[in-house]
């Protein structure tokens, strides 16, 4: 899961509820966090922003669905955020995924679901991948 992990700049594993993966890619440095999706036009799988507790939007070209997870990786709360918003901060986050909006729901996020996170080069060969 994402508890003891040291968090880099890379590649990583969103691992959803009944096993399928979905690429992400993690933001663990001060300005990789700041950076997140401005100047992008969309993202494929899922960004992760650690430690972080609050997102904004300012800047951004699009739509996101956002996720924060406390420790354990349980979702706390998922939201659709439109360009030019602030996001409420969440006390007891740890993480905040970040993805197209749409592909949460899609995904299955909803408070009270648990998601693993693999730092590593994404999806393993012959796993599934929900995008």
């Amino acid at each position: 899961m994402g508890g003891r992990v040291r968090w880099r700049d890379g590649l990583g594993c969103l691992v959803l509820p009944g096993g399928a993966e979905v690429g992400m890619e993690v933001a663990a440095s001060y300005r990789a966090r700041t950076r997140g999706l401005l100047g992008r036009d969309g993202i494929e799988g899922a960004l992760l922003l650690t430690p972080a507790g609050s997102v904004h939007t300012f800047g951004m070209r699009f739509a996101v669905d956002v996720a924060y997870l406390d420790r354990r990786c349980r979702v706390l709360a998922v939201r659709t955020m439109a360009p030019g918003r602030l996001g409420r901060p969440r006390l007891r986050s740890r993480y905040v995924l970040e993805a197209a909006a749409g592909a949460m729901a899609g995904w299955g996020l909803r408070p009270g679901v648990v998601v693993g996170l693999r730092a590593g080069q994404g999806p393993g060969p012959g796993s599934s991948t929900a995008r």
